[in-house]
């Protein structure tokens, strides 16, 4: 897909990457703390959105920002588990499993295709039904099931070739599909699939993909994850990397990263969701002391 098709020079970008319950609750909190503080980015021209990122990109083209910070602060059960996700999901086990591919192949590609051959193994040795589980209860968490008309892409990656997948409203996939495909992270769950394509997490392919936005004058990226990488450097992975690029292509770029308080929110598992309340405030917090300094950058 040529993300810049239809690109002008004064566009704005938001880029939103991944980061699990906790990174969704500080993305949705960052982007209402900016905006009581007098800079709305929702509005972007462009939105990318990747993983828990994709949820979040999804929710904030279809209802107010303020309105979507409320529902963060909802109680959670300590132990709750979405339907659907087989078996919960265990990060440090999920890290073991990650650097072990990540230390067994030759480049990103390869990785993702490990990645893949795994969820799509899983997806086979399942009973067919784990993808409308998914899609169930990923589409209660969007308050519109609907495109959007302005410029929206969640990413994905084909499990068989490794390459990497920008959807959008013209890709012939549902919103409600196109972010369950790019929440299948492929160890804990299989392969998502649409008909008779298959998907795994967006996340690996870069877990921000801010450089989708080149092209675009203005991108602020938000990072949950901080802009670090599992990866080696070489492989281009890292935010510093996507931000480089975005710079020598013209872009004005600025970048947020959870602080302290936002870290000591998110505790020792990203996936908790009762994690959320707490993320969304220091995410509302921390928008709300940027805000006077990204007004001229974002006007």
């Amino acid at each position: 897909m040529n993300t810049n098709s239809s690109h002008t020079p004064t566009e704005h970008a938001l880029v939103l990457g991944g980061g699990g319950a906790a990174g969704n609750a500080w993305l949705i909190g960052v982007l209402a703390g900016l905006a009581d503080g007098g800079v709305d980015v929702t509005d972007a021209d462009l939105i990318v959105g990747t993983s828990a990122g994709a949820t979040a990109a999804a929710q904030i083209t279809g209802a107010p920002i303020a309105e979507l910070y409320a529902a963060t602060q909802a109680p959670v059960p300590q132990h709750a588990r979405p339907a659907g996700r087989p078996g919960g999901f265990d990060q440090n086990a999920h890290l073991d499993r990650m650097r072990a591919v990540i230390a067994s192949a030759g480049d990103a590609a390869d990785m993702r295709r490990k990645i893949g051959a795994v969820a799509l193994e899983a997806d086979a040795a399942g009973d067919g039904t784990w993808s409308q589980k998914w899609r169930t209860t990923v589409a209660a968490r969007l308050p519109s099931q609907d495109w959007p008309d302005r410029r929206l892409l969640i990413t994905a990656v084909d499990p068989v070739t490794g390459e990497g997948i920008a959807l959008d409203r013209d890709s012939g996939v549902s919103l409600a599909d196109a972010v369950a495909a790019s929440t299948s992270n492929g160890f804990s769950t299989p392969a998502y699939r649409v008909g008779d394509r298959a998907f795994i997490d967006g996340g690996y392919r870069r877990n921000e993909n801010a450089d989708l936005a080149a092209g675009c004058a203005t991108v602020l990226v938000l990072s949950p994850l901080g802009g670090r990488t599992m990866h080696p450097l070489e492989w281009g992975m890292q935010l510093s990397a996507q931000v480089d690029e975005l710079r020598a292509g013209g872009s004005a770029v600025e970048t947020v990263l959870p602080d302290e308080a936002s870290l000591a929110a998110f505790g020792g598992n990203m996936m908790n969701l009762a994690t959320r309340p707490a993320a969304a405030r220091a995410g509302f917090a921390q928008g709300a002391a940027l805000a006077a300094r990204l007004t001229a950058f974002w006007g």
